[in-house]
């Protein structure tokens, strides 16, 4: 079901200005966003991104880049009809 998301928690804050993602195609992402903070109960909105439906990785630059200990990829629709994503490369770059 959706939405469903990732939380990535880390040790310290580290800065972020790109993600990398590839999906099976048929079970992408879409009308997805960005959140980021420091304690993953209270993150705040940093930017959407629109993934298209293919297998090809897809490079989403943010509009700054942002400094943050958690950030969160949320995922709000799928392209699957069960609203099923498979993910098969995340990177996060600053």
């Amino acid at each position: 079901g959706t939405p469903q998301w990732i939380l990535i928690n880390l040790k310290s804050p580290e800065k972020l200005s790109t993600l990398e993602i590839q999906f099976q195609g048929g079970f992408a992402g879409k009308d997805c966003h960005l959140e980021a903070g420091d304690d993953p109960k209270n993150l705040n909105i940093i930017q959407n991104f629109y993934p298209e439906d293919t297998n090809t990785t897809q490079i989403f630059k943010l509009d700054e880049t942002i400094e943050a200990k958690c950030f969160r990829i949320v995922f709000d629709t799928s392209t699957d009809f069960f609203g099923r994503i498979v993910i098969y490369k995340l990177s996060l770059y600053s």
